[in-house]
């Protein structure tokens, strides 16, 4: 009777919190019933490619009267996040949406969970404790999707990081064999792509504002702010310097190359250097305790056998 009871509380209260959502959001029900009309026209090619992610997108107009409670009120903020998510590789509007759905969702859902299986209904429940509990679950489940996305922006910026240069020696070849900077990124996206699929995608899109007519000088900038990286913002510049200047561009490209490497070099050589300072507190916790109880174990045990018997027989 009482898991009945907490079941039937953590529905009302979702329940509860649903509805006033939706309450506040039934002013974007006309937007999702036209976007449900122009999904309906789209060409068979447009459902063809969005076929793989269309289960996210029912998902995320799902969490879309939720995910108002977690919504930045700042326009400054909201474009900082979707920034973010351009560094992480995530450009489909439903990303957004997943994201502050899943942050209102966790947020709620953890301190639940904890009241249902052992919270203030609990025979050794403390009141306080539980309270802290649930605050320290409900800011758990609220940055938790921050360090998800956090973690994936990291490892796609290594991996632009690493492959870069790769593609600016594809690039160098291609600028030397006669090529344009143009044909050249596109010919390196061609080649790129077993490589490193991140950077070949990035290459891509600046490729196709390029073919649409959109400047070189904002094609570029956009490659800088979707990556995050600080090598591509570094090869962003050399380029559009070399265009302003009307410097070579394969000797820019060829130093920007080596440096990038050099660099590299440099913080594996850092990383190198820091690995004793690492294993000190390793070595001095768990490594040092062991090895004292083995080289001095036996002769602790060897010394209290003779002194036991001894100090017995002088008393």
């Amino acid at each position: 009777m009482l898991n009945a009871i907490l079941i039937a509380v953590f529905i009302s209260i979702a329940g509860l919190v649903l509805g006033i959502g939706m309450w506040f959001n039934r002013g974007e029900a006309l937007g999702r019933r036209l976007g449900q009309l122009k999904e309906h026209a789209e060409t068979p090619l447009d459902q063809s490619v969005q076929s793989g992610s269309s289960w996210l997108a029912k998902l995320a107009r799902v969490f879309t009267p939720i995910a108002s409670l977690s919504t930045p009120k700042d326009a400054g903020d909201a474009s900082y996040l979707r920034v973010r998510f351009f560094n992480a590789g995530l450009r489909q509007a439903y990303w957004p949406m997943l994201y502050l759905g899943a942050k209102s969702i966790f947020a709620l859902s953890f301190p639940l969970a904890f009241l249902v299986y052992g919270g203030f209904f609990s025979d050794t429940g403390i009141a306080k404790a539980t309270l802290f509990v649930m605050f320290l679950l409900s800011g758990l489940g609220y940055y938790l999707p921050n360090l998800i996305l956090n973690l994936l922006i990291h490892t796609r910026q290594r991996e632009l990081d690493e492959a870069l240069p790769d593609a600016i020696d594809l690039m160098t070849v291609c600028v030397e064999a006669g090529l344009a900077i143009d044909a050249a990124m596109r010919r390196t996206c061609e080649e790129l792509d077993m490589r490193s699929p991140a950077l070949a995608e990035e290459l891509n899109l600046v490729t196709l504002e390029l073919q649409v007519g959109a400047s070189r000088e904002g094609a570029m900038r956009n490659l800088a702010l979707r990556t995050g990286v600080a090598s591509v913002a570094t090869f962003v510049t050399i380029l559009l310097q070399s265009g302003q200047f009307g410097t070579n561009i394969g000797d820019s490209l060829k130093v920007l190359s080596d440096t990038m490497r050099e660099q590299r070099k440099l913080r594996a050589e850092e990383k190198a250097a820091k690995v004793p300072l690492k294993l000190l507190f390793p070595m001095i916790f768990f490594i040092f305790p062991a090895l004292f109880v083995v080289l001095l174990g036996p002769a602790m045990i060897s010394v209290f056998r003779v002194l036991l018997p001894t100090l017995g027989s002088v008393r």
